[in-house]
């Protein structure tokens, strides 16, 4: 079973699609979920659910789910098919199916399929009438690889209430939910990744040569039911050579009763998606000796989360079911030892306390007894942490070391712990004793010598010395991470002049000041220290290129802008030199790192002062073409570089125009003409975005009035919100500001905000989304089905339209995804009473397509690329 955690929100956004599909179709829903022990149970449900209907249908589907677990016969017993085409139960398995509820192109035909069920009348169907409803749908949901996650369960009391509508909208529904726990999934993924350290192996042992030094039989099956591969211990135990294993199925191997029983193991891991355990008794040679046999079975994913097969590993374990428990515990210490004793279970399950650590701890032994250890986590230490300790202590059976801990009032605190391994007599590990003392009066006085020795006196920031361990710190956290880190050395240029003028005093509290400022301009995660007289460093982490960092860059240069006032009065001014170095590219290692930095702040000394400097040359001149671009474009709404220009939007039935879409171009007098692509990241990052939106919606509501007052109706001018526009909180009131001053009826505007923005913060969007639509503007969805929205959000947002993304519309009618996709948004859209446009149609063969499956409105160079507004005349002019 994936362990994926599910947050209280995202089950919040499923009860109500949930409820929205229920509504819609007035009827009742509830989502079903796999247990770990491969029962339905209980999701979700809608509010006027009735509990003996779902009862009634949790039984049901757990009776259609059922097969048994065990295997009761020895592979020993051959039975050998001599079938041309044997019978395979892999291929009857749902778990090989196409995984998305794809509907059939004829649903009132009765198609059937398989991952759909639609029962319109459940009294006529033996297998759900026990339920005592009248009509049924029910889907699974599956994660990626197959598995079941659960079910949506569709139903209503009358018979034939439910159709092929409800259907459609149930499926779409699942594919939902579907995409959300394959996002779950993949975001799961890429966080183990991230953790993952690169090993560089020396010598590669092979796949083969690795199975076979185990005495555990191992073998593989692909998704056919075909062993692919196994190890000599196989071999031995079902006296075949492996060349009469590979290739065959368990039907060819065992006959077909014995291939049932493994099969049905084997299907079971799959739907599970979790290893499965299958114990095995089976006769020795001798008549007084049993051998027990553990099978492990496990389903092997791909890293996207697909069905690669099955992992299979028996092993002997009998000596496990002989062991008997041989601990001995020093009672008398136990209960009177000053320090604290916990024992654990070779699974971590707390079996004992003393009373110690409940006067350290405040937890008593009845209150911890079952409970693991993880209860006192104190969220300080990382999981390489946790690593290396039980690598050490499995390794050499102690560990001894300092944990920060949790009591149980929630206070914090610190111990110095020796954990033990007690092993039993056959050297399996049986118990771990843990013993601790309380160590927090010790680590205060540490506390304080530390800060003498790693904190710089005047500025209170990390000394030299403290630097070198962050920034070893840092480097291994974006190792881990696959990320970069810059290392910014900044010298204040000739500020022994200030000294010798003004004294040290004065000199000092500049250097505060200055601190103050430089530490205003990093965020919390970043560091800043003090390694010398003007000397500071800050180590930016998390960035993603030299972008990133040329950005921080010039947020610290803008320190030096203003003038630094000081106790005499006087107005003096300060400048500096930057180096910059970044991991890995310049160095992988913390004094490399800080030493190319200064290498490049005396480079940028060179270059005249007041400057800096890439330690990578190329960089360099890189950033100085990004901060070209930044500069620019702050000048570009005052020098009238930005322009409009206006893409018509057609009904697809009568082709009349209904609107136009505002789209920003930039022709720079030096750079040239820029790409939006190009340009608007830029403006977002250093927060130009919301000045450059105002400017946009401004000048399309003038030229809106222009057109009016030339006698030429448009329809709606339609403008884009970006996500920095739309969490402003004096959005709304610029908005009507504008219409104020410009004129424009709000009946002419039209804004257009994407899913993803709206998703953001939905509750603050609701709000001044309604408000925008009291004042008569038309609001849009833009790129729909691009990102994750939930759709409880989209019946509660007073939108009128749904813009399906161009990526949608590319390939129609030719891709059957996306035809499915547009269909689909299509039915959604219409379901909820909003008009649906399509985004760039290019081809005849688009526009009919969409005009026949009744949507509403379509934009593309079919019908006309951006025009410039006299060119936008004589379109509405000739249409």
């Amino acid at each position: 079973m994936n362990d994926v955690a599910i947050s209280p929100k995202q089950l919040a956004n499923w009860a109500s699609d949930l409820q929205l599909i229920a509504d819609i179709t007035q009827s009742h829903a509830a989502i079903f979920r796999v247990t770990p022990a491969g029962e339905r149970s209980l999701l979700l449900q809608t509010v006027d659910c009735e509990p003996r209907h779902l009862e009634a249908l949790l039984l049901q589907a757990n009776l259609k789910a059922h097969f048994s677990l065990y295997q009761n016969a020895s592979p020993k017993d051959q039975v050998f098919s001599q079938h041309s085409a044997p019978y395979n139960p892999f291929n009857e398995s749902s778990a090989f199916s196409n995984y998305q509820v794809n509907l059939p192109e004829d649903l009132s035909a009765g198609a059937h399929q398989p991952s759909a069920l639609l029962i319109r009348d459940v009294n006529a169907d033996p297998q759900w009438r026990a339920t005592g409803i009248g009509s049924l749908i029910y889907l699974p949901i599956l994660w990626p690889s197959g598995a079941h996650f659960g079910a949506l369960c569709l139903y209503h009391s009358a018979a034939l209430h439910l159709d092929d509508k409800a259907l459609q909208l149930a499926s779409l529904t699942v594919n939902s939910l579907q995409l959300h726990l394959a996002e779950l999934l993949r975001l799961q993924q890429q966080a183990v990744t991230a953790t993952r350290k690169e090993s560089k192996a020396v010598d590669v042992i092979g796949l083969q040569t690795f199975i076979d030094s185990f005495e555990e039989h191992i073998w593989v099956k692909n998704t056919a039911g075909v062993y692919t591969i196994c190890n000599q211990s196989v071999e031995k135990a079902w006296e075949l050579p492996r060349s009469e294993i590979v290739g065959k199925t368990d039907e060819e191997l065992f006959g077909k009763d014995i291939a049932e029983i493994f099969l049905n193991g084997d299907r079971l891991a799959i739907e599970t998606g979790a290893p499965i355990i299958v114990a095995e008794c089976l006769d020795g040679e001798k008549q007084n000796k049993h051998l027990w046999l553990e099978t492990l079975k496990i389903p092997a994913l791909t890293p996207e989360g697909t069905l690669a097969g099955v992992i299979g590993m028996t092993r002997n374990i009998s000596k496990h079911k002989e062991v008997e428990e041989q601990l001995t515990l020093a009672t008398n210490v136990f209960k009177h030892s000053l320090e604290g004793v916990v024992v654990t279970d070779r699974h971590g399950n707390i079996t004992d306390v003393n009373g110690a650590f409940y006067e350290i701890t405040g937890y008593s032994r009845e209150e911890l007894l079952g409970q693991n250890p993880r209860l006192f986590n104190s969220g300080r230490h990382e999981k390489a942490f946790f690593d290396t300790m039980w690598t050490h202590l499995l390794e050499t059976g102690k560990w001894n070391g300092e944990i920060w801990n949790r009591r149980k009032d929630g206070t914090i605190f610190p111990q110095n712990i020796t954990i033990s391994t007690i092993y039993d007599d056959s050297g399996d590990v049986r118990y771990f004793v843990a013993v601790f003392a309380d160590i927090s009066a010790q680590k205060q006085n540490e506390a304080q010598l530390a800060h003498l020795a790693y904190f710089d006196p005047l500025t209170h920031l990390p000394n030299r010395m403290k630097l070198m361990m962050q920034l070893k710190q840092e480097v291994k956290h974006a190792k881990r991470l696959n990320a970069q880190l810059a290392t910014v050395f900044i010298d204040v240029d000739l500020f022994k002049h200030i000294n010798d003028s003004f004294g040290h005093s004065i000199g000092d509290e500049m250097l505060v000041e200055l601190a103050k400022r430089l530490r205003c301009q990093l965020r919390e995660q970043d560091v800043l220290s003090r390694i010398g007289g003007d000397e500071f460093v800050a180590l930016i982490s998390g960035i993603q290129d030299h972008e990133d960092a040329a950005v921080a860059i010039n947020q610290l240069r803008q320190v030096f802008e203003q003038p630094f006032v000081v106790s005499t009065g006087d107005h003096l001014r300060l400048t500096a030199s930057m180096g910059v170095s970044i991991y890995p590219s310049d160095g992988s290692k913390a004094d490399t790192l800080l030493r190319n930095a200064d290498a490049a702040m005396y480079r940028a000394k060179s270059e005249g002062r007041n400057n800096f400097a890439f330690y990578t040359e190329s960089l360099t001149k890189q950033s100085f073409e990004h901060l070209k671009l930044q500069s620019a474009l702050y000048g570009a709404l005052e020098e009238n570089a930005l322009y409009l220009m206006y893409q018509p939007k057609l009904d697809l039935v009568t082709r009349k125009t209904l609107g136009v879409e505002a789209l920003l171009r930039w022709n720079d007098p030096i750079l040239g003409q820029i790409s939006p692509g190009v340009f608007i990241p830029v403006a977002e990052k250093i927060g130009l975005i919301y000045d450059i939106g105002l400017w946009v919606l401004e000048t399309a509501c003038l030229q809106g009035m222009r057109w009016l007052a030339e006698g030429k109706p448009f329809g709606r001018i339609a403008v884009n919100v970006a996500g920095q526009q739309l969490q402003r909180s004096s959005f709304v009131e610029d908005v009507k500001r504008i219409l104020a001053q410009t004129g424009l009826p709000a009946t002419c505007l039209e804004l257009e905000v994407t899913e993803s923005v709206m998703m953001h913060n939905p509750d603050v969007a609701i709000r001044d989304l309604k408000l925008l639509g009291d004042l008569g503007i038309e609001l849009s969805v833009d790129d729909f089905g691009t990102g994750y929205s939930s759709l409880n959000y989209l019946k509660k947002l007073p939108i009128h339209k749904l813009k399906i993304d161009q990526s949608f519309v590319r390939d129609i009618p030719f891709d059957t995804n996306n035809t499915a996709i547009a269909k689909a948004v299509i039915a959604l859209g219409h379901a909820l009473k909003l008009e649906i446009v399509a985004e760039g149609v290019e081809t005849q063969a688009q526009a009919e397509f969409l005009t026949h499956n009744l949507c509403d409105q379509a934009q593309g160079y079919l019908f006309s690329r951006p025009l410039l507004p006299a060119d936008v005349e004589a379109f509405l002019a000739k249409a």
